[in-house]
């Protein structure tokens, strides 16, 4: 990818991979799967995945910190040229840090219903700001990203299941329970 030439399909396959085992990566930590790769002409110039669950940090999304690792790759804040791609739709944080990075290209594969920015709650690539991408693209390898969020999510609530059935019945609490 040249300037702000679209991504290619076989481009687009490519790097929604690369976020992909990004998301892996995250699954495997006990995060929330969720993988981004920033590319520019071509190559891979940032990429992260979920922390917040360890680091505490409400701000340790995987697409801030692909834009935070692009800009220091690159040596500045904008980032015009590139493509974000992304394993779940950006939420209304991250669309805002795409829209002040000036990425050109947003990729994403699983929607959001709860908090996705790009559509699905709400549209901060439709509103009036000076810059927005060009290319906005959701349902890339929708199934693999599906995959990933339904599976973690489920191992999720068998762990809290199985968590819940060791403990035991609840103890009497009130003296009417003790009689």
């Amino acid at each position: 990818m040249s300037g702000s030439q679209r991504l290619s399909p076989e481009e687009i396959e490519r790097f929604m991979a690369a976020a992909i085992e990004c998301a892996e990566i995250a699954a495997a930590q006990g995060e929330v799967p969720v993988g981004a790769v920033v590319v520019r002409e071509g190559r891979i110039v940032g990429w992260g995945y979920n922390t917040r669950e360890h680091t505490k940090n409400a701000l340790d999304h995987a697409e801030m910190k692909a834009i935070d690792m692009a800009c220091r790759n690159l040596g500045g804040w904008r980032l015009p040229g590139c493509a974000i791609l992304v394993t779940l739709e950006p939420c209304s944080m991250c669309a805002g840090a795409i829209i002040n990075a000036r990425i050109d290209q947003v990729y994403y594969g699983a929607s959001d219903p709860k908090f996705g920015a790009c559509g699905s709650v709400t549209d901060l690539f439709s509103q009036r700001f000076t810059y927005l991408p060009h290319t906005v693209q959701g349902g890339v390898e929708v199934g693999r990203c599906r995959a990933l969020l339904g599976n973690f999510f489920k191992e999720l609530r068998a762990q809290k299941k199985a968590a819940r059935s060791a403990a035991g019945p609840p103890e009497n609490t009130t003296e009417e329970q003790d009689t």
